[in-house]
């Protein structure tokens, strides 16, 4: 059960835009948000917009107030990360530990860089793991961010709360992006195994009913193995951050993912042109600055991960 104090966060969001009154990061931000300092960019049509861990430029990450903020703020697909709590619920958290960045001890005290691992979510209860506050500390990355007395949600929370809300594209209904957080050097004490770990997911967005409009990614081999084997006409996508060519990093898989998703500093037009001739899609991760937003537009992406839905959707549309 959600607390009711989020809910209410909840209905303050559903009816005024976070992104209008919230400090801006620099002026010349503001300044450059402006769409007609732009020309429409080609084939950016139907471009995708992803809001990182929700839209953690404007809420704290990861929380279903940030969720429903990104939609509202024009993402098409709520991108988000997957860990398994000790009773095997499936948990929407980029770490599987409390972040001493943004969270609290159910006393409300901050968690030391040193002890963050101490306080880890694959050997809590969902009710241990929502006596922690994770979203009303200033992110030092994001002073634009809003805090809000939230907690990290099960991903059957953010789902049955995001079902409900209207995109601002019409007829459209919402998407996921989920990452599976799974490293060998984790296991088993911070998460499953690879396999395990893909099956909880997959019976979750099953018994969720949202495999048909859920792409799972994730930077581990073994996953998107065990994920092929499981599932393979589930769209999946191939996450990369390290150097390489394109083609060395699409040999570090058995099969063709559906989408590529590097780091957006990692790629090129033309390895997007090669990529989307052998009819693979792709989707760089995380861009924020408005200029560099631009930069990959005009690489003809296919999507976009961001934590600002909102400039990139002023941009698009």
């Amino acid at each position: 059960m959600m607390r009711s104090l989020p809910l209410i966060c909840l209905a303050a969001i559903l009816t005024a835009s976070c992104g209008e009154n919230a400090p801006a990061e620099a002026s010349s931000e503001e300044d450059m948000s402006n769409s007609s300092l732009y020309p429409e960019a080609e084939g950016t049509v139907g471009l995708e917009i992803q809001g990182h861990r929700g839209c953690r430029g404007l809420l704290p990450e990861n929380t279903v107030a940030g969720f429903v903020l990104s939609i509202r703020e024009g993402a098409d697909v709520l991108e988000m990360d997957l860990c398994i709590a000790g009773d095997g619920s499936v948990i929407v958290s980029h770490e599987p530990w409390m972040s001493h960045e943004i969270c609290t001890d159910p006393e409300g005290q901050e968690i030391p860089e040193g002890e963050e691992r101490n306080h880890n979510l694959h050997a809590m209860s969902v009710a241990k793991i929502q006596s922690y506050g994770c979203g009303a500390r200033p992110h030092p990355r994001f002073p634009g961010q809003r805090q809000l007395p939230v907690h990290k949600p099960t991903l059957a929370e953010v789902v049955t709360v995001t079902e409900t809300v209207p995109l601002l594209r019409e007829g459209a209904a919402i998407r996921y992006n989920m990452e599976i957080k799974h490293h060998p050097d984790l296991v088993p004490d911070f998460c499953p195994d690879a396999s395990q770990f893909v099956r909880i997911v997959l019976e979750e967005i099953n018994r969720l009913e949202i495999a048909n409009r859920t792409c799972i990614q994730s930077f581990s081999a073994e996953v998107m193995e065990a994920l092929h084997e499981q599932a393979p006409n589930l769209t999946n996508a191939w996450l990369v951050k390290s150097e390489g060519t394109v083609e060395d990093q699409l040999a570090r898989l058995s099969y063709k993912p559906d989408i590529y998703s590097p780091n957006w500093q990692l790629l090129s037009a033309e390895d997007v042109h090669n990529l989307q001739s052998q009819g693979i899609q792709v989707i760089p991760w995380t861009v924020n600055d408005t200029l560099d937003l631009y930069k990959v537009m005009q690489m003809g992406v296919d999507g976009i991960i961001t934590d600002f839905p909102d400039r990139l959707y002023a941009m698009r549309d």
